[in-house]
């Protein structure tokens, strides 16, 4: 059974760069502090949590919500510099780690989280640059991968208008070579 992913328009591709036209989402989210690791680990297990039953549902009970990729994360921060080498990790430690809802939901119909960590967000249309790689997403890897992002947007004229964002589409049983991993950028 395929993984729903947001659905998106390829505006331009150069790989591993591509610029993408993303339709509005709806994203469950959390805020958690630590190392990159630290706070992926504990914002995915929140957000499996509601996903898995630790909700209300509009007509009374609980309801599963099927899993979507990818799982996305990025600093929680006031604005930060775009400069190279372009590390993830800030001071504070704050990050908001996602889960894309299935497209299927509206705000309204979207079980309430139960635990108030988890809240739920509308993202309009939006354009982002990005780039694609596999393996491990280590912190190293993604300063780097971010570092070439940017550089090629810098290349083709594009502002950058958000931090970079962390989006990894397998679990962690999957060899690292077959892992899908990406940075994103918004940009106008």
């Amino acid at each position: 059974m395929a993984i729903e992913e947001p659905e998106y328009a390829v505006i331009e591709q150069s790989k591993p760069f591509e610029l993408r036209a993303y339709q509005p989402k709806i994203v469950a989210e959390v805020q958690v502090t630590g190392s990159m690791d630290e706070a992926s680990g504990r914002g995915f297990k929140l957000l499996a949590d509601y996903i898995f039953g630790n909700n209300t549902a509009r007509t009374g009970g609980n309801e599963k919500i099927a899993m979507t990729a990818p799982v996305g994360m990025e600093p929680e921060s006031e604005k930060i510099s775009m400069t190279a080498p372009v590390s993830m990790e800030q001071s504070g430690g704050q990050w908001r780690v996602s889960f894309v809802m299935p497209s299927q939901y509206t705000m309204e119909t979207l079980p309430r989280p139960n635990n108030q960590a988890v809240t739920l967000r509308e993202i309009p249309e939006t354009n982002y640059a990005v780039i694609r790689f596999s393996g491990l997403a280590g912190e190293d890897k993604i300063a780097r991968k971010t570092a070439e992002l940017i550089e090629w947007m810098d290349e083709k004229g594009l502002e950058p208008t958000g931090q970079p964002e962390l989006a990894r589409y397998n679990p962690p049983w999957t060899l690292p070579f077959l892992r899908r991993n990406e940075v994103m950028i918004k940009y106008d």
